[in-house]
C-alpha cells in the first residue's frame, strides 16, 4: 500500500496541474491571435491539489500496520503495533470484538484476555474511553496494539472510584491498553 501511495504521489508531481487543465482560450486582438488563460484554470488547479491531498490522506489512513511501529496521534494518544493483522478495517457503526487488558502504572484495571468471550462494541459509539475510541477505527481484524492514553482521554481529572472487583483510578492517570481486534 505504501508503494501504491508513493507511486500516486510521484505521478501527480510529474504530471503537475497543467496536464489536467482545460486548454487556453484564443482571443483575437487586432489581426494577431493571442492565448489567454481563463480564471477557471486557477480554480481547477486548486481543486486538483485538494483532490490529490485527499487521495494521499485516504491511502495513508487505510495502509496496513507494521509490527513494532510506534505512532503518536495529535491528541496525545500513542500506540505501538505488536502484531499486524490482514483482516478488514471495521466501519463506524459495525460491531467488533476486541480483547484487551488495561493498566494504570503496575495496577491491572481490567483484563478481557482471561474471559471466554471477547468484549463487543460498536465502532465509534462512544462506549469506551475516548482514547480507545480514537484508535479502534484504525485497526484491522487481527491487529494487536499497545495504546498509551493520556489522562484527559481516559478517565479525566475525576478518575474512577473503586467498585466491586475494580480498583480506584486516580485523576488524570495515563492508561496503557493492550488491545487485540
Amino acid at each position: 500500500m505504501r508503494v501504491l501511495f508513493a507511486l500516486a504521489l510521484g505521478l501527480a508531481a510529474m504530471a503537475g496541474t497543467e496536464a489536467f487543465s482545460a486548454p487556453a482560450t484564443f482571443a483575437r486582438s487586432s489581426s494577431s491571435l493571442s492565448m489567454a488563460k481563463s480564471s477557471t484554470d486557477v480554480a481547477r488547479a486548486d481543486f486538483l491539489k485538494q483532490v490529490g491531498g485527499m487521495i494521499a490522506a485516504s491511502a495513508l489512513a487505510t495502509q496496513p500496520a507494521f509490527a513494532d511501529e510506534t505512532v503518536a496521534l495529535p491528541s496525545g494518544v500513542s500506540y505501538t503495533i505488536t502484531k499486524s493483522g490482514d483482516g478488514p478495517i471495521p466501519d463506524v457503526g459495525e460491531l467488533c470484538a476486541i480483547r484487551f487488558k488495561a493498566f494504570v502504572g503496575d495496577t491491572k484495571i481490567d483484563d478481557i484476555f482471561d474471559t471466554p468471550e471477547p468484549y463487543y462494541t460498536r465502532v465509534g459509539s462512544g462506549g469506551m474511553l475516548k482514547g480507545v475510541e480514537e484508535v479502534i477505527p484504525k485497526m484491522r481484524v487481527g491487529d494487536r496494539w499497545v495504546l498509551t492514553i493520556p489522562g484527559k482521554l481516559a478517565f479525566g481529572p475525576k478518575g474512577r472510584p473503586a467498585s466491586a472487583g475494580k480498583p480506584r483510578i486516580p485523576g488524570d492517570a495515563t492508561v496503557v491498553f493492550d488491545v487485540e481486534m
